[in-house]
C-alpha cells in the first residue's frame, strides 16, 4: 500500500490576520475595495503581496512593474528570511507606533515599512552580485519614499522607522535587531574616507528624530540617542546620549528603549 502523508497547511498568523483585517476594511470603506483586493487579498502569501506592492510603487518608464515584481518574487523565493524579517517588522510597528492599529497599515500605507522591504530586496540583489540592479532599487526608493538606504548596508529584523522622511543609511552601516528610529536620522560617514566608515548600531537601540550618527563607531545595545543629537564617538550599552556633540547623560532608563519608545530625558540627567 502506498505511504500516505497528510498535507498540512502552513500556519501564518501574520498573513491570516492581514487578510481578516482586509475584509473588515472593505466592509468599512468599500471605495478601497479595489486597492485592498489587488494589494492583499488577490495574493496567496505576504511575500507575493509585498512583491506586488513594491513593484507598483517603484515602477517607472525606466523599469516596468512586471520586471520589478519578478525580481522581488525571485528574492523572496530564494531567501525565506526576507519574509520572516517583513513579519517581524510589521509586528514591531504595530507594537511600538501608537498610530498603527492594524497589521494592514504598514503594508498598504506606511512608507517606512515599504522602504525597508524594498531595501531588503535590493540587499539580496547586492549579495547576488547584481549591483547595478540593487542601485536602481536604492534610487527608486529614495525618489518615491524619501528614504536612502545603501543596498550594502546590513539591517536586522524587527525594525520600525516612524514617519521615515529623510532617512539616510550609508554603505557600511550595520543596524541590529529590534531598532527603532524616527524621521531625519542619518547613519553616515565623517568625510571622504573610504572603506568601513559608517556606524554599527546594536540591538534594541532607539534613535530620536533628526539624530546624526557619524563615522565607524559602535553604538551599544539598548542605547537611547536623543532627538537632534550628533554622535561622533562610541557609546556604551544601555546609556542615553544627547547633545551636539553627543555625550552620555544617563542610563537608558529601561531594558528595551526601542520598544518603550520613551524619548523624554529626566531633568536631572
Amino acid at each position: 500500500m502506498a505511504d500516505l502523508k497528510p498535507k498540512l497547511a502552513t500556519v501564518d498568523p501574520v498573513w491570516a490576520r492581514i487578510c481578516d483585517e482586509a475584509h473588515e476594511a472593505i466592509r468599512a470603506e468599500p471605495l478601497l475595495g479595489g486597492l485592498i483586493h489587488t494589494g492583499l487579498l488577490h495574493h496567496p502569501s505576504l511575500e507575493r503581496a509585498l512583491s506586488y506592492r513594491m513593484s507598483e510603487k517603484l515602477a517607472s518608464s525606466e523599469m516596468s512593474e512586471q520586471i520589478l515584481r519578478e525580481i522581488a518574487d525571485e528574492a523572496y523565493l530564494a531567501d525565506p528570511e526576507l519574509g520572516g524579517a517583513a513579519r517581524a517588522d510589521i509586528m514591531a510597528i504595530y507594537d511600538r507606533d501608537p498610530a498603527c492599529h492594524r497589521f494592514i497599515q504598514p503594508v498598504l500605507f506606511f512608507k517606512g515599512f515599504q522602504a525597508v522591504q524594498a531595501y531588503r530586496v535590493g540587499h539580496w540583489l547586492w549579495t547576488q552580485g547584481r549591483r547595478d540592479m540593487a542601485y536602481f532599487i536604492q534610487m527608486r526608493v529614495s525618489e518615491v519614499f524619501g528614504v536612502d538606504i545603501h543596498p550594502n548596508a546590513r539591517i536586522g529584523k524587527g525594525i520600525m522607522i516612524d514617519h521615515a522622511h529623510s532617512i539616510v543609511i550609508g554603505e557600511t552601516a550595520v543596524v541590529g535587531d529590534n531598532v527603532s528610529m524616527l524621521h531625519s536620522v542619518t547613519l553616515g560617514g565623517t568625510g571622504k574616507e573610504d572603506g568601513d566608515r559608517h556606524p554599527k548600531i546594536g540591538d534594541g537601540v532607539l534613535i530620536g528624530a533628526g539624530a546624526k550618527v557619524l563615522g565607524n563607531i559602535q553604538i551599544g545595545h539598548c542605547t537611547r540617542i536623543a532627538a537632534g543629537s550628533v554622535v561622533l564617538h562610541d557609546v556604551p550599552p544601555c546609556k542615553t546620549v544627547a547633545g551636539v556633540p553627543a555625550r552620555v547623560v544617563g542610563e537608558a532608563g529601561c531594558a528595551q528603549p526601542s520598544v518603550s519608545m520613551n524619548q523624554v530625558i529626566p531633568d536631572e540627567a
